[in-house]
């Protein structure tokens, strides 16, 4: 079982997980994807992400920061989207993205296991 295998299934036993996937925000492309909802595209949720880590990416170098991303959260009504870029020397480029079940999720502890995750996966 290969490290994003293993990641991949870490992020899946986070409380109230339904989905998770580590994407190349340069493509676009998810590069390993586990899922346990039928409702949740995780392909799209990856290209659409995407999206937004550009966009946040590009805002944070015109207002001309000296910040990294530590981790972008969407709320929805039922979810929580943790987008979590990596900071890694080999794995720049890339970002976790994990979705939740708002109603089982401890979003406080979802954050640091992901932080966990992100610093011990090597792409």
């Amino acid at each position: 079982m290969t490290n994003m295998d293993l990641a991949l299934k870490d992020m899946m036993v986070i409380d109230g997980a339904v989905g998770a996937c580590v994407v190349d925000y340069n493509s676009g492309m998810a590069l390993g994807m586990l899922g346990s909802s039928k409702a949740l595209d995780l392909q799209v949720a990856a290209a659409g992400n995407t999206e937004v880590v550009r966009a946040k990416m590009r805002t944070i170098d015109q207002l001309a920061l000296k910040e990294d991303i530590e981790d972008i959260l969407i709320t929805l009504g039922n979810q929580y989207h943790i987008i979590r870029p990596m900071t890694g020397r080999k794995s720049k480029g890339l970002f976790l993205y994990l979705a939740l079940d708002r109603s089982r999720a401890n979003l406080a502890m979802a954050r640091h296991r992901l932080k966990g995750i992100e610093e011990e996966l090597e792409v």
